[in-house]
């Protein structure tokens, strides 16, 4: 016997595939201060939380942090989300170089709703000067990242690691099965 998907099924599904398409394609980007200020605020949440990631800072060369990824959908998901790069000025990471914005849509056993913010630590400068010439930069595509345990952190440096960029994930929150950073693509925004 055949069954046919009953309405709640039908509904739920298109739900979720409209809440993925929103947050895959976003329809108004934030403006350059907005933008400054929640990676300001970023940062002073992941020294807090993540002490240890200063030692890695020190080591970086430049940091990209994405203040909020916000990930959603059933079935059809989709995270967006926008931050900026900060260059290494003395162990100071104040001045932003460029924005970007990352963008991912899978298909699959996905459902839920989450937001985080991460960061990416570009350890060498041929890492950074690729992420920088290239749009729609992919992890695992067009570089080996990282993303250790917060415990690891501490026991991360250029000289462990043989990754050119690190990734620490943060600020988690929400319900999100099956989804990750890895197949979403940065491109960098003109502010």
């Amino acid at each position: 016997m055949t069954r046919f998907p009953n309405r709640r099924h039908v509904l739920a599904g298109s739900i979720g595939a409209a809440a993925a398409a929103a947050l895959a394609a976003p329809a108004n980007a934030e403006d350059a201060a907005v933008i400054d200020a929640r990676v300001n605020l970023a940062l002073g949440r992941m020294w807090g939380k993540l002490p240890d990631t200063r030692n890695l800072a020190a080591q970086s060369k430049a940091i990209l942090i994405m203040p909020e990824i916000i990930e959603g959908g059933l079935i059809v998901s989709g995270a967006y989300g926008e931050g900026a790069l900060r260059m290494n000025q003395g162990g100071r990471f104040e001045v932003t170089a460029e924005y970007y914005s990352f963008a991912s849509a899978s298909l699959g056993l996905l459902a839920g709703l989450q937001t985080s913010a991460h960061a990416l630590f570009f350890l060498t400068d041929d890492a950074l000067q690729q992420f920088r010439t290239k749009d729609g930069w992919e992890i695992g595509a067009d570089a080996e990242v990282t993303f250790p345990d917060a415990g690891l952190i501490a026991q991360i440096n250029t000289t462990t690691t043989q990754t050119p960029v690190v990734g620490i994930v943060f600020d988690q929150d929400g319900i999100m099965a099956g989804i990750g950073l890895e197949g979403g693509k940065y491109s960098r925004l003109v502010r």
